[in-house]
């Protein structure tokens, strides 16, 4: 590997430290659907850079499974956001009281 094996975990684990702020500091639930995305695409970089470091493909294959989880975290998110969107009138998660049962 031409960048050092740490350096990859450095940046993935600013990139996942980015995502989790997002998802926290944020109260807009389209801004959260991005932190968690930002934070599988940091999981998916240090599963790429274990695989490359021990030469084995299995992290490869998980990064598969993970940007099929992503895409499929994606559509069933943001069609609840639009469905809930056009109930309320609001992205605010603190609108979103109709579903306490």
């Amino acid at each position: 590997m031409i960048v050092p094996f740490g350096h990859i975990f450095i940046l993935a684990g600013l990139i996942f430290a980015m995502g989790l702020i997002c998802l926290v500091a944020h109260r807009n639930l389209i801004m959260t659907l991005i932190g968690v995305e930002v934070m599988m695409n940091a999981a998916a970089i240090a599963f790429i850079a274990s695989s490359l470091r021990w030469k084995l493909m299995e992290g490869q294959v998980f990064v598969l499974f993970i940007l099929a989880v992503a895409a499929a975290e994606v559509s069933v998110g943001l069609a609840l956001v639009v469905s809930m969107y056009r109930r309320t009138g609001s992205i605010d998660p603190d609108h979103y009281d109709i579903l306490k049962g």
